[in-house]
């Protein structure tokens, strides 16, 4: 891809972002400020907009040029978790309802190929029944879109799990660049924007419910990638893939379990929101947000390269 492509997607990302939050703040939709809040200053929960209309835009350019940059049917399963999360940044969507719809967006997943049919020899399993497929596929796409969700609590981190995830997938490809580079390059340009607008001492703009479920969406498809038959993990690193998919997406999924295990055990609803997580634990005794983001983008890349390298030496 020419990188003039990704300058335009930085640019774009920017200007709407500061576009779409001034007219949010012209018509009073503002996030509200609470004791679960990080914040408490002015901000809008517009980013998801924000990265979700860049890609837009950018694709419908380069399609209507018959330039395919990406498989462009994954606009529908995108598309239909950034509205549902949109509805829920202004309607506080029952989680029921939610549940539902992510289930028919894992299935249209499971239609168009990504779905998990091999375990690679987890627990002693290759090739699955087609109904177990799709079953682990729609409970981990369940786990993984809600974990993304979750995390997206303080400045900067959810933004930072995803670039993450999407660039180690990239850099241990033993085939170079996915057929989804372009897809996640172009989210990870527009999302860039987001660093200034997140650390801003006022005016914030949040990713939201539209941004975050639009980012776990994106995460799972690179997993599901992940666990297919195209991808090949570097000769160098023998480690197995499922394994490697959960080490790609570590921290939202340890953070998951624990806070859902700690609700549970308090007679609460796990998903009743709270100030339990563990990046909230840590921001209180760091202070900072970008310190604590950095901390635990950190302590993640330690213990995934640790494992993988480990892999690599015993195999």
């Amino acid at each position: 891809m020419e990188i003039s492509i990704f300058l335009t997607a930085l640019l774009l990302s920017s200007l709407l972002h500061f576009g779409i939050q001034k007219i949010f703040i012209r018509y009073k939709k503002f996030d509200d400020s609470n004791h679960r809040s990080s914040h408490k200053t002015l901000a809008t929960r517009t980013g998801g907009i924000g990265v979700f209309t860049t890609l837009l835009l950018i694709t419908l350019f380069y399609y209507s040029q018959g330039v395919r940059l990406f498989d462009y049917s994954l606009f529908i399963p995108l598309g239909i978790m950034f509205i549902v999360g949109v509805y829920d940044d202004f309607y506080n969507a029952d989680f029921k309802l939610k549940f539902f719809l992510q289930i028919i967006v894992a299935k249209i997943l499971i239609d168009q190929g990504y779905v998990i049919s091999n375990y690679h020899g987890l627990f002693g399993l290759y090739e699955v029944p087609w109904l177990a497929a799709q079953m682990t596929t729609v409970f981990v796409f369940l786990v993984v879109i809600n974990a993304i969700n979750f995390i997206d609590g303080i400045d900067g981190l959810a933004i930072t799990e995803v670039a993450k995830t999407i660039i180690l997938i990239e850099f241990f490809s033993g085939s170079q660049a996915t057929s989804l580079f372009p897809l996640g390059a172009l989210v990870m340009t527009s999302l860039l924007p987001l660093y200034y607008f997140n650390f801003k001492k006022k005016r914030k703009v949040f990713l939201g419910d539209g941004g975050s479920l639009l980012l776990g969406t994106l995460v799972m498809v690179y997993l599901l990638y992940v666990l297919g038959i195209d991808y090949r993990l570097s000769t160098d690193y023998q480690v197995n893939k499922v394994l490697f998919a959960v080490l790609a997406s570590l921290y939202p999924l340890v953070d998951l379990l624990r806070v859902f295990i700690l609700r549970i055990k308090n007679g609460q609803s796990p998903f009743v929101a709270d100030q339990k997580h563990l990046h909230h634990i840590l921001l209180k005794k760091i202070k900072k947000q970008p310190l604590t983001t950095l901390f635990i983008l950190l302590i993640e890349l330690i213990v995934c390269s640790s494992i993988i390298f480990l892999f690599a030496k015993l195999s």
